[in-house]
Order: C-alpha cells, then structure tokens, then sequence
C-alpha cells in the first residue's frame, strides 16, 4: 500500500532536513510543490504557462492548478509507493484538493507530523544568517559563527546581513505562514491525522521522534488494514 504523508512546519523548524532524511527512510520521494513550480515554469508546460499567467498578473495562483501539478508528479514512476509532501498543502482548500486526488488514487493520507517550536525560537535560528560579499560562504551568529565577527574565514570577505534574513524580514514570514497554516493545522488535527513533534530539540532529536511518530501511525495502519 502506497505512503502518502504530509510534513508541516515553519521557517526555521528544520522541516526540509527532515522532509529529506525521512523520504529516503521510507524509500518514496520528497515532492516539494516549490520544485515543481520551477520545473512546470522553466519546461513551459501546460501547467507551468498557466500558472505563469496568473504570477504575470499579479494574481495568486489557484490551488487547483498546485493540485494538478501535484497530481502529475504522484502518477510518475518513482510515486508508485507513495510520497512525501514539503510545502504543500498551505491552506485547507489545498488540503481539501489533495484529499480528493488521493481518493481518486484509492489512497489517503498516512499521517501529518507538524514540527513546532516557538516563534521566538525560529526567530533566533532564521534572523542570525550572514553571507560573504566575496564568496558567499553561510554563517550563523549562533550556530555556526565566523571566528572573527564580520570577517569570513574562507577568504577574509566582509559579512552581510541580506535583506529577507534580517529579524523583520523574517518575522513577518513567520507571521504569514501562521496565518495561512494554522486553520490547517487544527483541520488535520479534527481528522486524527496530525502528530506534533518538538522542534526545538536538536535535529537528531527531531529525526528520531519524527521517524518513531510516523513508524508507530503506519504500523497501526497496517493492522487496521490486515484486520479489516
């Protein structure tokens, strides 16, 4: 039977690190609707000039559109045992889209880990990014510091602040993803689907739980499914 499971998590809360490492424990791939976006675009395909169309205007692009490109990636050849989803759905109507799909499909939803964590804590991670003018070499005022401050190590070029890593950059984006995910958060919630994970713990932390959390939901799947 095919795994379907859908990450959440904010900026900062490490889900693409964990989006990575838990598809290849599964063995099913990692379909992040942004990837797709530039494929469909850059390969000027029906979908991708469709949805270029609204972007060209100004306009959101409707979630039907980011269901059919989703859609088109699970009847590929390497979705055959399902597929894990990294930013996708963002708002119930997406999710309500990705249910119908997969019941078109005879298939439905495994699990939905969230990783949460404090915003002031995703804050900390997000805001303290610097980048060398020179070579572009990534630092972190806290996690992972040049030895002298605002000098790079690799080549002695000055560091940077970019503009959507300073605090209110990404304060704002915080807020944004609130907006748009927390209705989500608790539709998945009403449907017994959503298990919550400590995103503040370190990432091996995370994984372990993640990976204990998304074992345990599949081994009593199968059981229900061996019963029924």
């Amino acid at each position: 039977m095919a795994t379907y499971i859908v990450l959440l998590g904010g900026p900062g809360a490490g889900k693409g690190t964990q989006a990575k490492m838990l598809a290849q424990e599964l063995g099913i791939p990692q379909v992040s609707t942004g990837d797709l976006f530039r494929e469909h675009l850059s390969g000027n395909t029906e979908l991708g000039k469709l949805a270029k169309g609204y972007m060209d205007r100004g306009e959101l692009v409707p979630d039907q559109v980011t269901v059919d490109m989703v859609r088109e990636r699970f009847d590929r050849p390497d979705c055959a045992n399902g597929a894990l989803l990294d930013g996708f759905p963002r708002t119930v109507g997406q999710a309500q889209g990705l249910a119908e799909l997969l019941e078109e499909k005879g298939a439905e939803l495994a699990v939905v880990p969230y990783i949460n964590a404090d915003s002031e804590v995703l804050l900390r991670r997000l805001a303290g990014r610097w980048t060398c003018r020179q070579c572009g070499a990534m630092y972190h005022a806290i996690f992972g510091p040049s030895r002298k401050a605002g000098v790079c190590d690799q080549c002695g070029g000055e560091l940077y602040q970019r503009e959507d890593d300073t605090p209110e950059t990404q304060r704002r984006r915080m807020e944004v993803y609130s907006e748009q995910t927390a209705p989500l958060i608790e539709w998945y919630w009403s449907k017994g689907l959503l298990v919550e994970i400590d995103g503040e713990q370190t990432i091996e932390q995370v994984r372990d739980e993640l990976l204990a959390a998304v074992r345990d939901r599949l081994s009593a799947g199968l059981e229900r499914s061996v019963a029924g």
